[in-house]
Order: C-alpha cells, then structure tokens, then sequence
C-alpha cells in the first residue's frame, strides 16, 4: 500500500511475537531492515524469535514499546489488542517519529484505535485488511480454482461489509 516507501536506516518495531509476528519479521528481515524490535508481554515469546532470526531482532520488554519505539520507521501490531474494539496497545503515537508509518493487523475494526491516534497526528497508516485478502486468496484458489485479484474494489467492498456489522 506504501511502494513509495524507502526503508530508512531505522529500526522497525513489531508489537507481538506469534505467528504473524514471525511472517512480518521475516518479511522486514528480506526487505533489509537493520533491526527489528519485538515487544512482546511475554519475554520468552519474543526470545523465540531472536533464536529464530538471529541477531537482527531483539526482544524488547513490553513495558518499554513506547520509547523503544520512538525511532521507529515502521511500528505494527500483531496483537489482538483492539480487536472488536477491545483491549489497547497503549502506544503513544504522539512519541513516534513525523515518518513512522503505524500498521494494524486488526481489521475489525479497519480502524483501531491505535490507527487513529496515528492518523490524527499526521502519520500515514495501514489497516488489516489487505493482509487479510491476500491470505484469503491462495485458499480461494485452491477451493475454487480462481485465483482472486486484490484490487481496491475488492478491498472497498469488504470493508463496507466489516464496517456495516
């Protein structure tokens, strides 16, 4: 959704460490990303992960993802915190640079309220939706022999759908 975006030489930070955790660190790390920083409420999950993807990533204390996250370019939340409007990450998006990009997984609500703290200060941010249709897709295919193009009609269309329950 960002082809513009130039990976900076800044740190990215990944609030969670299961599974989608792991894929978008894997995908930050074959991007080029120097660093990537996990905040996690549980330190041995985040762990898991440096064993994982060495010495590019570090486990961060959860209590520490506000100022260990300051100089972040990119921050995303793979947490569940915000789903259905519950739970709250509780970043400041007021303590992130003018350039940080703020993702959510969460895409119900498309907009949390981690999103929306960033929105209102300017930052550009990217929902969960488009994570969402490009999962869906192989499986689409798979059951049904079509593969489904991720236009932004389609993305449009869902969203009217998530945001009308």
């Amino acid at each position: 959704r960002y082809p513009d975006w130039q990976r900076p030489n800044a740190p990215v930070s990944v609030l969670g460490a299961g599974g989608a955790a792991r894929a978008i660190v894997y995908g930050f790390l074959n991007a080029g990303v120097s660093e990537v920083r996990v905040f996690n409420r549980s330190a041995d999950r985040a762990l898991d992960l440096v064993r994982q993807f060495g010495p590019r990533v570090r486990a961060c204390d959860w209590a520490e993802r506000n100022t260990g996250s300051a100089t972040a370019c990119v921050l995303v939340n793979t947490t569940t915190l915000g789903m259905k409007g519950e739970g709250e990450t509780g970043i400041d998006a007021g303590q992130l640079e003018a350039h940080c990009i703020v993702s959510d997984i969460v895409y119900v609500p498309l907009e949390t309220a981690l999103l929306a703290r960033a929105r209102s200060r300017g930052l550009r941010t990217l929902d969960g939706l488009g994570m969402l249709l490009h999962q869906a897709a192989p499986g689409f295919e798979t059951w049904f022999g079509v593969t489904p193009q991720i236009t932004g009609e389609l993305y449009q269309l869902i969203a009217r759908e998530i945001e009308g329950r």
